[in-house]
């Protein structure tokens, strides 16, 4: 489907968002190279969740582009409509997970079903999250915050999708989990590119390949992540953290890890 595989998949130049009268975002310029993830970083409130929300068209009421431009496989997307978005193949995990906790899990995975997408790949989803096809009768409502963030990505991963967005999937989880959703991410990034907002250093050094840091509604930084999370000054300026470069001591989730 994608008509230039050796160019970024998308590309955000010079864009700026306004929520509620306060600028946000401004002139925010990257791309996300059509393989490999993609870490989008920065310390809390720099404009991240702004920054992906504006690329799939989800801004909060009285948010608005006010300037620059978003582009999919070449195409402007700036200000198309989210369902349209959607059917572009781009999957999003938001960070709040946005489960229907009134209906079960397997409910939950059919209304991700997209029309047209191929044959759902549920045995990927269940050979991940087996604890889904265990629950799929009970209400995603009662699941535990670790298992309605593997319902939250599994809905991504449902579809044959071309780019997958994931906004803090390991917040708030235990170590055990964390592991467990890092691994379904690494494997999903194998066969789709992804786009990863995630403040666990450990997670982002495990998976991602390229780095862009926000700071203030602007990128201060891009680059390769690898050499990023090496430069132990350059990442304690850029997020505010004290152990950037060695490892964690405490694995995957370790506190010491995640910026302020």
């Amino acid at each position: 489907m994608s008509r230039s595989p050796a160019g970024p998949l998308v590309t955000v130049d010079g864009l700026q968002v306004e929520i509620a009268g306060s600028r946000i975002l401004q002139g925010v310029a990257f791309d996300v190279p059509a393989t490999g993830v993609t870490a989008l970083m920065g310390r809390n409130g720099v404009g991240k969740t702004t920054t992906v929300r504006a690329i799939l068209g989800v801004l909060p009421e009285g948010g608005l582009i006010t300037g620059g431009r978003i582009a999919f496989d070449g195409d402007d997307i700036t200000r198309e409509a989210p369902h349209a978005t959607v059917r572009r193949g781009i999957g999003y995990a938001p960070e709040d997970r946005g489960v229907f906790g009134s209906l079960t899990v397997a409910e939950n995975l059919t209304l991700a079903e997209r029309r047209g997408a191929g044959r759902p790949a549920y045995d990927l989803v269940h050979d991940l999250f087996p604890d889904l096809r265990e629950r799929a009768r009970q209400r995603a409502g009662t699941l535990s915050g670790g298992q309605q963030q593997m319902l939250a990505l599994a809905r991504t991963l449902l579809n044959d999708n071309r780019l997958i967005v994931a906004d803090e999937p390991t917040k708030g989880l235990a170590p055990r989990v964390v592991r467990q959703v890092a691994e379904a991410l690494r494997r999903a990034a194998r066969a789709v590119p992804m786009l990863l907002v995630e403040q666990n250093l450990a997670v982002i050094r495990e998976l991602a390949q390229h780095a862009v840091v926000l700071d203030n509604g602007r990128v201060v930084h891009a680059g390769s992540a690898a050499e990023l999370l090496a430069d132990r000054e350059l990442t304690t300026t850029l997020l505010g953290v004290g152990r950037a470069a060695g490892t964690p001591r405490h694995g995957l989730a370790a506190e010491e890890d995640t910026p302020a």
